[in-house]
């Protein structure tokens, strides 16, 4: 009995959190022009409208260049302050993860006015490159937290090791320690992608036309006149948002399967 209702429970929790992701979706292959069901008939006229449009696709190359570049310049942020992290022992370890971390914890919508104030001055806002900046902030804790997790399964004592046969802190972490967290490494990269690739707050206050991305031209159309294109946009992004969990899900099988390996071999 008490499994049936956990199932339910399960059930129900499920179909709270995908029913109005699954609602869109058909939406995007209606023929017809209004945003209701049961659709007038199947088409794929608003994909054609999306990738024949000069609105939609500046949009979406902005999004793929401005995420890999900032998911780049987040990983080499996080990864050293993650080792750092893990070196780090007592109160001022817990200060600074608080301190790493507060962009996770931190309204959005206040981060963007921080971001819009400090980048004023220096003339990144309405740049790629402030956006990038931006949007690699916002994905380091990400990167900190899924490096820090690959750590706790390596073994402190393959540095000490390193450093008495000669080998310097930074030839150490490069050869030992880095190839054997690299599946974290990676995690932690494709989280810090799919943080800028569905941020839209930040976007709205530092952007300027030539920086729009995906989610902000999405929330301009819906703004400007309510069209389906906007449905095909958000069926593209949800189908690429799982793509970079089975992709993630597949790093952190791979990290698991490394550390049951390591643990084997030590006994």
């Amino acid at each position: 009995m008490a499994r049936w209702v956990t199932c339910v429970a399960g059930l129900l929790v499920a179909a709270f959190l995908l029913a109005p992701i699954l609602a869109i979706l058909p939406l995007s292959f209606s023929a017809g022009s209004f945003l209701f069901y049961p659709l007038p008939g199947v088409s794929l006229r608003w994909y054609r409208d999306f990738f024949g449009s000069d609105f939609w696709l500046p949009a979406l190359w902005n999004s793929l260049l401005i995420g890999g570049a900032a998911a780049g310049l987040a990983t080499l942020l996080g990864v050293p302050a993650a080792f750092g992290l893990w070196r780090m022992r007592g109160a001022a370890r817990a200060l600074a993860m608080g301190v790493v971390l507060a962009p996770m914890v931190v309204p959005v919508i206040v981060v963007a006015v921080a971001l819009l104030l400090a980048f004023g001055p220096i003339g990144l806002v309405a740049t790629h490159a402030g956006l990038i900046v931006a949007h690699a902030a916002l994905g380091v804790p990400f990167v900190v937290v899924t490096v820090l997790a690959s750590l706790e399964g390596f073994d402190p004592v393959q540095l000490r090791a390193a450093a008495a046969c000669g080998a310097g802190p930074v030839r150490a972490f490069l050869r030992i320690c880095l190839p054997q967290i690299a599946p974290g490494v990676a995690a932690g990269a494709v989280f810090a992608f799919a943080t800028s690739l569905d941020e839209v707050v930040v976007a709205l206050f530092i952007a300027g036309p030539a920086q729009r991305t995906l989610p902000r031209q999405m929330f301009a159309g819906l703004n400007d006149s309510i069209s389906l294109t906007t449905a095909a946009a958000a069926t593209m992004l949800v189908g690429l948002s799982v793509l970079l969990l089975l992709a993630v899900a597949w790093l952190q099988g791979r990290a698991r399967r490394r550390l049951q390996g390591a643990a084997t071999d030590r006994m």
